[in-house]
């Protein structure tokens, strides 16, 4: 399958599952489409505020093979569908990911180069505000090539310290 043809597919099923998973309170975070023998793999990435459960990925995996069995979205080929939660992995590129990763340590890589790690105070439609050492700075998303959440073990968040 060509790549432009790969596209228009993920494009088609993207706009196929979106109501469902919206109306589950799940946004599609990604998708990938790629061959796997006489198969093809459909992994879908789902996020939502407060993160994913195990039995969201269930019944977003229902919703999916529901809309997707009753859509010629994907021809006629097979194909195995794997649903996933986004993944800290995952670099964050949307107003939403900043928000849903508040308190969290981030490194940022800058568009005219450098980095900052800092930890993610608050954000907006535009900005972050991140906690550089003991230091508020205001971000433009603009100003952002590549943000990765940072892994912390043990760490006792604000939320559970305000929990305590």
């Amino acid at each position: 399958m060509s790549s432009a043809k790969q596209d228009a597919t993920r494009d088609r099923v993207e706009a196929e599952i979106v109501v469902p998973l919206n109306a589950l309170e799940l946004d599609v975070d990604a998708i990938e489409l790629t061959p796997a023998g006489k198969r093809r793999v459909l992994r879908v990435a789902i996020d939502k505020d407060g993160g994913v459960t195990l039995d969201d990925v269930a019944e977003a995996t229902r919703a999916i093979s529901e809309v997707l069995d009753d859509s010629d979205a994907l021809g006629e080929m097979p194909y195995t569908l794997e649903v996933t939660s986004r993944g800290v992995d995952r670099p964050l590129s949307l107003p939403r990911h900043w928000r849903r990763n508040e308190d969290r340590l981030v490194k940022v890589s800058l568009v005219e180069g450098g980095e900052i790690t800092g930890r993610i105070l608050a954000s907006t439609e535009a900005n972050v505000t991140l906690d550089v050492d003991g230091e508020s700075r205001d971000v433009a998303y603009a100003d952002v090539a590549k943000a990765l959440v940072q892994i912390e073990f043990n760490r006792k968040s604000r939320k559970d310290s305000e929990d305590a």
